[in-house]
């Protein structure tokens, strides 16, 4: 005996097997939404809500605006912004597509694996604990490359975070906490090169740099500019870090920041 099946039944069953999906679909995306709504929507509408009243709740339209532009750090802030991210993300163009493109030479070898490890380890680090760090690294009485920065004519910790050495030393920061995942994910990238492609410039006779610079950078390209719109945007709202290198800063000169964080941790018991 030969079943048959009529098309209105076939259609009812795609349609409650798309219904199906859709529903599990719906699952998966609800918890995300919840917490969109709870950490994203909500304190940006409760920011612009202060960006537009003042302390009394009354509207004020754009003074606010009005008096901070006019406010007399205003511009000195802006430009020193501007300055460590023309830094860091030339920086992170130049330094992160180089690395990668230099792990995916080593991708046959046994150190690649180590490298991309070790790449991505301070990734694992907040802003506040990668500063931490760099106040014993930047102590030229601790830090273990103390030799070096006396080579370079820092003798104190008040000479080596001077105001215009901070653009450079945030980059420093940004880079050795930030970089890591960018260099694994365009070491992705490049492995997801054709295989073709890339014999077709060896038959060529391209050589390393020529295959970098004519095939595989320009097969980057997207993702270069999904990574510098990012880090743009985190790195103009660069607020830690120059928070606490600026209360570090206000202690005096004998002072050092290593000694003076291991008696706070020891006074309140961490």
């Amino acid at each position: 005996m030969t079943l048959t099946h009529s098309p209105a039944s076939s259609a009812t069953r795609r349609r409650r097997g798309a219904a199906r999906q859709s529903r599990a679909g719906m699952a998966f995306v609800a918890a995300y939404v919840v917490l969109l709504v709870a950490f994203g929507v909500l304190p940006t509408a409760y920011a612009i809500y202060f960006a537009f009243t003042d302390a009394g709740g009354r509207v004020t339209g754009f003074a606010n605006f009005v008096t901070t532009a006019q406010d007399f750090r205003f511009l000195d802030a802006v430009s020193h912004v501007a300055v460590y991210l023309a830094f860091w993300l030339l920086s992170l163009v130049v330094f992160v597509v180089a690395l990668a493109l230099l792990l995916h030479r080593l991708s046959s070898g046994p150190a690649s694996k180590a490298l991309r490890f070790l790449y991505y380890i301070p990734g694992a680090l907040a802003g506040a604990a990668s500063v931490l760090v760099w106040l014993f690294m930047l102590d030229p009485t601790v830090s273990p490359v103390s030799s070096l920065l006396g080579v370079l004519g820092f003798d104190t910790f008040g000479e080596v975070i001077a105001p215009g050495h901070l653009p450079l030393l945030f980059t420093i920061i940004a880079f050795w906490t930030g970089a890591g995942g960018w260099i694994v994910v365009m070491y992705g990238t490049l492995n997801n090169i054709p295989t073709d492609v890339m014999e077709a410039a060896r038959i060529d006779g391209a050589s390393a740099w020529q295959t970098a610079w004519h095939v595989q950078i320009p097969m980057l390209r997207k993702w270069i500019v999904y990574m510098v719109i990012l880090a743009f945007a985190g790195g103009a709202q660069l607020f830690v870090e120059p928070q606490l290198l600026s209360r570090v800063s206000r202690y005096p000169a004998g002072v050092r920041p290593a000694g003076l964080l291991r008696r706070r941790g020891g006074a309140t018991g961490r």
